[in-house]
């Protein structure tokens, strides 16, 4: 008999779900989970894009008796379960980050009428035997697929992923993904992996410093934060801040020598020798006191003078009202000055405030000293120890943000170290960078979302 004429066969050809009523453009959005390409079954092939259409009629397992729940605890026989050692990865658009070059003009007034497709020279002994170097970057892929974290950056990130090794006796890994901020075209997602990747294999701090994670980074033109998912990711009670270029844009000791005309080239010096502490080149400390001798003779008003230059960062001010209404003690040690670290401290509510002392002739001018330690690396992480002990916070619970290689113990000692915008040491050995506009977007690290960050500053 025809199969048109097969009454049985028609009615399971209509009763088939269609594509089209199914599925949508995403396949995350769809399922909102992400298989390993990896399965048990070695004649399977299902790939990162594979897809069933349809599992209504198939029968995956045993079916189990089910009975409603009663409020009384019954007898199960499955085997007890097992905490997930799960990881958070944060991934951030770089909204400061430029895209590609563009590519060079040619020159219109060029004497050549070649087309710009056709051979270089119309001369056999003048055409390059080798091919005319790069001179623009590979195009970045959210150029390619969007100017924010799109499904496909979010897949690509998944299967990156699961080219790592599992903890042993685990077969295949889950996730689940959240949009913090814009759901359409988000700029932050967040994504839970279970489990981890093994530890035996790979620690955390490597997996954070891994080169695929690096060239995912730079492919995609994103920031990736890697985070246990520990019960202190969203409850940390002490925030750490550095000074110069973190709550504020500047250095205030080129400021300082930005004011002083005489000698002419004294802001160039003091500008050269800065860049070269916070790459690492010298210790700060020395650094400092070089920096601070060539400030001799400098009035000591010199620093409420500048108070109206200091350029706050963008969306500090919100970020220390939202961490005060959480309850969280803020900080600020700086390796700049103290009149001006403990003024910016007192008007944006910051609970703790250290910096360096300069001394003061009786003249009311600097001398160019400084008085006690310097607040460089060492003592940055002393204080940080200091005031967590104070307040009674483990480190699991202090976040650290800073910029330049003086920042580094620091950041190390924190739980959480945040490489805002910073140099490219600090970048690489920090556990987290942010390389965004706003520094209100750390909150994201803590697994708020957009419209409770909002509540937050109101």
């Amino acid at each position: 008999m025809d199969s048109q004429d097969n009454p049985a066969k028609q009615e399971a050809r209509v009763g088939r779900p269609q594509l089209s009523s199914m599925r949508s453009g995403s396949y995350l959005s769809d399922h909102q989970q992400y298989r390993s390409p990896t399965q048990p079954d070695s004649h399977a092939h299902y790939g990162i894009d594979s897809v069933i259409e349809d599992l209504q009629g198939a029968r995956i397992s045993p079916p189990k008796s089910f009975s409603p729940f009663s409020g009384v605890p019954g007898t199960d026989d499955s085997p007890a379960g097992t905490a997930s050692q799960r990881i958070i990865a944060t991934l951030m658009y770089k909204t400061k980050s430029s895209s590609a070059p563009n590519p060079p003009h040619r020159n219109s007034s060029s004497a050549s009428n070649i087309p710009a497709n056709f051979a270089p020279t119309t001369n056999p002994e003048k055409f390059p035997l080798e091919p005319p170097q790069a001179v623009v970057e590979p195009e970045l892929l959210d150029n390619i697929y969007g100017s924010y974290v799109s499904p496909m950056c979010i897949t690509s990130f998944l299967h990156l992923m699961s080219a790592f090794p599992l903890p042993h006796g685990v077969t295949e890994t889950t996730s689940s993904h959240r949009c913090l901020d814009d759901p359409d075209h988000a700029l932050v997602v967040e994504l839970t992996l279970s489990p981890a990747p093994s530890a035996d294999y790979l620690s955390l701090a490597d997996l954070r410093k891994h080169e695929l994670i690096y060239r995912f980074e730079q492919e995609w033109n994103v920031d990736v934060v890697l985070q246990a998912d520990a019960l202190w990711r969203r409850h940390p009670r002490l925030v750490v801040f550095d000074m110069d270029s973190t709550l504020i844009t500047q250095e205030v000791i080129d400021l300082l020598a930005a004011t002083i005309t005489d000698p002419p080239d004294l802001a160039a010096k003091v500008a050269d020798i800065t860049q070269r502490a916070m790459l690492g080149e010298l210790e700060f400390d020395a650094a400092f006191r070089e920096r601070v001798a060539l400030l001799k003779d400098l009035p000591a008003t010199i620093f409420e003078q500048l108070r109206p230059a200091l350029d706050v960062t963008k969306g500090v001010p919100q970020l220390i009202k939202a961490l005060k209404k959480l309850g969280i003690k803020t900080a600020v040690l700086s390796g700049g000055f103290l009149p001006l670290t403990s003024w910016l401290a007192k008007e944006l509510g910051i609970d703790y405030a250290h910096a360096n002392e300069v001394v003061i002739s009786d003249a009311g001018r600097l001398t160019g000293e400084v008085l006690g330690r310097i607040i460089g690396k060492e003592r940055k992480r002393e204080l940080l120890l200091e005031i967590a002990e104070k307040e009674g916070v483990s480190l699991e619970q202090v976040i650290a943000v800073g910029d330049g290689a003086n920042d580094l113990l620091m950041l190390g000692t924190a739980g959480l170290g945040v490489a805002w915008n910073a140099k490219p040491l600090v970048q690489m050995e920090a556990s987290a960078r942010l390389n965004r506009d706003s520094l209100l977007d750390l909150l994201y690290l803590l697994g708020f979302m957009r419209e409770e960050v909002e509540m937050l500053t109101i």
